[in-house]
C-alpha cells in the first residue's frame, strides 16, 4: 500500500488536522515507512506465541460484589444547592 499526498490530504481534512501543502510531501513519505514497516510485521512467525494483554502479569484486584448506597448521604447533599429529606430540590419543570 502507497500514500501519496491526496490521500494525507483526505486523512488530514478527516481527522480536523491543518496541514500545509508542503507538509504533504513529507507527511507522505513518513506515512509509506510506517505502513512498509508493519508489512514487515506479516513476515514474523508467531505460531508459537499466546496471544496476551500486556507483558507483566498483572491480576486485578477484587473485592465482593455488594450493593451499598455508600455511606455518604449527607456528603453528596452538601453539593446540592437545595436538599430536603435526603433528596435533591430542583424546580418541576413539567406541568
Amino acid at each position: 500500500m502507497s500514500v501519496d499526498t491526496e490521500t494525507v490530504r483526505r486523512i488530514a481534512r478527516l481527522s480536523r488536522l491543518a496541514v500545509k501543502d508542503e507538509e504533504l510531501a513529507p507527511m507522505a513519505q513518513e506515512m509509506n515507512k510506517i505502513l512498509n514497516w508493519v508489512e514487515q510485521l506479516k513476515d514474523v512467525d508467531t505460531s508459537t506465541v499466546e496471544p496476551m494483554t500486556s507483558v507483566v502479569h498483572a491480576a486485578l484486584k477484587r473485592r465482593a460484589d455488594i450493593v451499598n448506597d455508600g455511606h455518604i448521604q449527607q456528603e453528596v447533599l452538601r453539593n446540592a444547592p437545595s436538599a430536603e429529606h435526603g433528596f435533591y430540590v430542583v424546580p418541576k419543570v413539567v406541568e
